[in-house]
């Protein structure tokens, strides 16, 4: 008897710290919105919305997956959506300009993304300025060179078929719905950053990292090291996933990704991942992408002016980041 009531007193603690989690409070508000948005509008579930929410969704979420990381380890990247623009940019110049072959000229965008990330991570810990000033003076650099090199005009993407574009756009049906192959680039490495975030010792690292920098230098944690490879990381992801987007659009614009750097960190914040690093949650930040996106497609077809959609994040945000404070503070307590 004893040991039952031990059982269920920690089954039921567990339910509790569930129910207190950021990211259970973040699933609670997408249900009501999801269930809002569908009694309004009929067709927000109907397969031809779910299928144009989940064209986009993995794109910017992709970018989320590093941010997570990075925002863990106490530091954020506000060039990803330059990065997301510059990469497929640079890779259709060299495929139809230079004449090289794609998947060089792919691995030549994968390599640059790796540089501008490396230099991010190298100026913010070997000369320590803040991430918000260095990533903010590399979004205007990276922008700017994006539309230096195209003069501001779109290039036509990459529209000859063959391994590399059903790699990165090719679609698939499920019944009536139709999705692409980027989800399953999503969903792998939505995999991956759960292992490396809660299994690995890395993950550790990194928590360890943005909860004390200094106690997890002392422990041996190779905390520079560790951040200049988070930072290589979201820039190769924002490459990675502006690469995608090119090739489903069949275009790559030098003002692609404009804006992004703030909805993804607003999607990994509202998923429960703190803004002083510390605590990072995946499974939240699907959540908070999800979140987002239903938000951009349901005020639109609720009859919502889309030049609102900021006005919705704002509340969202703020109210999301009110209530995971208030948990915190009972967690806490209690």
């Amino acid at each position: 008897m004893a040991v039952t009531a031990e059982g269920g007193a920690r089954s039921a603690k567990g339910r509790s710290s569930l129910m207190r989690s950021p990211q259970f409070s973040s699933f609670v508000i997408l249900i009501i919105l999801l269930v809002v948005f569908a009694v309004a509008d009929g067709n927000f579930l109907s397969p031809l919305n779910i299928s144009n929410m989940m064209a986009f969704l993995p794109e910017l979420g992709i970018i989320a997956l590093g941010m997570t990381l990075l925002l863990t380890a106490g530091e954020f990247d506000l060039s990803v959506g330059a990065v997301f623009a510059l990469a497929p940019v640079v890779v259709m110049l060299l495929a139809q300009n230079a004449g090289v072959d794609i998947g060089l000229a792919l691995l030549a965008g994968l390599l640059l993304c790796i540089a501008i990330g490396a230099i991010n991570g190298v100026i913010v810990t070997k000369i320590g300025i803040s991430s918000f000033l260095v990533t903010l003076s590399m979004l205007l650099i990276v922008r700017g060179a994006a539309l230096y090199i195209t003069q501001g005009f779109p290039l036509k993407s990459w529209d000859q078929p063959g391994f590399f574009v059903t790699l990165l756009a090719g679609s698939f049906n499920i019944g009536a719905f139709r999705f692409y192959t980027s989800l399953w680039w999503f969903i792998g490495l939505s995999l991956l950053a759960v292992y490396v975030l809660r299994y690995a010792k890395l993950g550790n690292w990194i928590s360890a990292i943005g909860s004390n920098r200094n106690a997890a230098v002392a422990r041996g944690v190779p905390a520079d090291a560790v951040k200049i490879w988070l930072f290589i990381l979201t820039s190769v992801l924002a490459g990675l996933a502006g690469m995608i987007s090119a090739f489903r659009i069949s275009a790559a614009s030098p003002v692609a990704g404009t804006g992004y750097e703030l909805e993804v960190i607003a999607m990994v914040v509202v998923g429960g991942t703190a803004l002083t690093g510390g605590r990072g949650t995946i499974l939240g930040t699907i959540v908070g992408a999800l979140m987002l996106r239903a938000i951009r497609n349901g005020i639109v077809l609720v009859g919502v002016p889309g030049l609102a959609y900021n006005i919705f994040v704002g509340v969202i945000i703020l109210a999301m980041l009110i209530l995971h404070a208030l948990l915190q503070k009972n967690a806490a307590r209690s």
